[in-house]
């Protein structure tokens, strides 16, 4: 493929001003990524700092419920601050010390990008801004006030729909501005190159992990693998290793919203006929209208409230290599809750997209076969939000 390309997708669609930045982040990145005193930085922060490997853990009591195939949790979970972000986050700082920058911004909606950030940046003795949509601040205040207890100054955005398009579009405007100094930890597998592909590389510690964990359960194989896609870093990151097995089916599942109406879902790939376009500076399926106007899309979950989707995942639904379906709010709160109940497990509502396809999948599967799920995230951050999607309220 053309560097910086999968397939037709991707590329640098960037005003000018951002290209030198651009250039110098690809040469430093592809300087280090196979530096051995480089990864070994990366493998001890991650292993000692982060908590890897993560477990992948049969759901015994989940398995039961359903009668049918094994179902094992991929543990993204249990990471330091609760979910995947932080492998990209700390594979990132520690490039960009070595580009000698003195600042870290990052967009963020869910927060747990931005959490993970501000953890890093922390760590580092780096100053740090992190832009979020008005809208997810309100929906996600316990993980604003964690970013502002590390030192991180949170950049409310007001503009537009308030949520994560809107973030990232700030957070790219202060970038261009503040080039020389600052270092832009892009939380998902989006945005222009070398962005997709770093990122990709850091989370897909997931998928080898899980590679090589299933070699010691259920005689080493995995009929299916399953994974949230909003941006889709957790989802590119567990694929990944499994690109070129045929043998395992790869599934993708976007947030379906309220339902299938325009504006009321974040459906991309799984659409009928899903239009490709450019956004934040890469070219890769969205959500837009007749006329290529991005449209404003919906999710109860803050971290799949996005328009677009990473241009790897764009060249895999076009080759056939992971199928993208879509799961309801509902469905996804169902499933948030039986996890809960079943497992003493509670999940982010962005995995609990991932967990509710499970009410479609097992039925078709067999007991001998092998279900792994990706757990991207914990919960805590979606309890006040769902105890009111559910008619409860906690003060």
């Amino acid at each position: 493929m053309a560097k910086g390309r999968f397939g037709k997708y991707g590329g640098q669609y960037v005003p000018e001003i951002v290209m030198p930045v651009l250039t110098e982040l690809e040469a430093a990145y592809e300087k280090y990524k196979n530096d051995p005193e480089f990864l070994a930085e990366v493998r001890k922060y991650f292993n000692e700092y982060a908590g890897r490997p993560t477990l992948l853990y049969y759901a015994e009591k989940l398995t039961k419920h359903y009668g049918k195939a094994k179902i094992y949790l991929k543990r993204e979970d249990l990471l330091h601050t609760g979910a995947h972000k932080i492998n990209n986050a700390l594979g990132q700082v520690l490039l960009a010390k070595r580009m000698g920058k003195k600042r870290i911004i990052a967009e963020t909606g869910a927060g747990q990008h931005g959490v993970a950030t501000a953890t890093v940046a922390a760590l580092f003795g780096m100053e740090c801004k992190v832009f979020m949509g008005a809208l997810d601040m309100e929906r996600q205040k316990l993980n604003v006030f964690k970013m502002r207890l590390l030192g991180t100054e949170v950049v409310p955005v007001t503009t537009g729909t308030s949520t994560l398009k809107d973030a990232t579009s700030e957070a790219i405007r202060y970038w261009a501005a503040n080039i020389t100094d600052t270092h832009y930890i892009i939380g998902s597998a989006v945005g222009p190159h070398p962005y997709p592909t770093m990122v990709r590389d850091f989370q897909s510690v997931i998928g080898k992990e899980i590679k090589e964990q299933i070699k010691e359960e259920a005689g080493g194989k995995i009929d299916y693998l399953i994974a949230c896609v909003g941006g889709g870093s957790n989802a590119i990151g567990t694929f990944y290793d499994f690109k070129d097995d045929n043998s395992v089916q790869k599934i993708g599942v976007e947030a379906g919203g309220r339902g299938p109406a325009v504006g009321d879902n974040a459906i991309t790939l799984s659409s009928e006929g899903p239009l490709p376009g450019v956004l934040h500076g890469a070219y890769t399926y969205l959500a837009q209208d007749d006329d290529g106007q991005v449209i404003e899309v919906y999710s109860i979950s803050a971290g799949l409230d996005y328009p677009g989707v990473g241009p790897e995942h764009s060249y895999f639904r076009d080759a056939g290599v992971v199928k993208y379906v879509s799961i309801n709010d509902q469905e996804a709160l169902d499933a948030f809750q039986l996890l809960s109940r079943e497992e003493g497990i509670i999940p982010a509502i962005e995995s609990s997209h991932a967990l509710a396809y499970l009410e479609k999948l097992m039925p078709n599967t067999k007991e001998d076969e092998v279900v792994v799920v990706t757990l991207s995230g914990r919960g805590d951050k979606d309890v006040q939000q769902v105890a009111k999607a559910l008619g409860e309220e906690i003060d």
